[in-house]
């Protein structure tokens, strides 16, 4: 949603070359949220291109509908708000089966508890640090202790039906360079960036992930 779309190849190809771990696709259908952006034939179009996955963020109603579009591409992490289906438990599954990882977004408004049920059963929770729909929003505070309180929830998990919690969290708004630490350090590991740190304004596409490398090498972790 950030990025430049009249130079998208050039940028594609630096995302290859800077190790860039996925390419986030803000699927929005104006219901859910009040904003319109991307659809499954861009995504097609971008995983024929680029060699690095897609990571589909549904941020849409009547999800079970949809997915069979976005999930085409077999590998891609596809996350959906459970509060936007009736059954979600039964989404994931549609997801897995369809070859793509099922992963559940949390908006910042809903408790950790509500998901508890479900962790067993996805790859990774995207955990919403601003209100889902529009770039370049604050963080809401109290959403790093969200991510601390998950990150204690999978601790505490070890076993999972009898296997390992292989469960992440990715970190999605306001993913500033002043943010991006505490939420490296509050238990994040993927981390969404837009245009308050890798498409900052004025600052080099380059340059931005030069920084944003740094940071992980430091910090010896996280992939955007």
């Amino acid at each position: 949603m950030c990025a430049d779309f009249i130079n998208l190849k050039a940028s594609l190809d630096l995302f290859a070359a800077k190790g860039v771990d996925y390419l986030h696709m803000d699927i929005m259908d104006g219901h859910y949220v009040p904003n319109f952006t991307l659809g499954p034939d861009f995504c097609a179009r971008l995983a024929a291109y680029s060699t690095v996955p897609l990571d589909i963020h549904l941020m849409i109603e009547n999800v079970d509908a949809f997915v069979p579009a976005f999930s085409t591409v077999p590998g891609s992490l596809i996350s959906f708000h459970p509060d936007a289906t009736y059954h979600p438990l039964r989404t994931i599954d549609l997801i897995r089966r369809s070859g793509c990882k099922p992963g559940i977004a949390v908006d910042p408004a809903m408790p950790i508890q509500a998901i508890e049920p479900m962790l067993a059963d996805v790859d990774f929770v995207l955990m919403m640090t601003v209100s889902p729909g529009y770039a370049g929003q604050k963080m809401i505070p109290q959403t790093l202790d969200k991510i601390r309180q998950l990150r204690g929830i999978l601790g505490g998990q070890s076993s999972l039906g009898g296997q390992s919690s292989t469960c992440e969290i990715e970190v999605d708004g306001n993913v500033s360079w002043e943010n991006l630490p505490r939420m490296i350090e509050a238990g994040g590991e993927i981390f969404v960036t837009g245009t308050s740190s890798v498409f900052q304004k004025g600052l080099a596409l380059e340059d931005a992930l030069d920084r944003i490398n740094g940071i992980f090498a430091e910090r010896e972790g996280g992939r955007a």
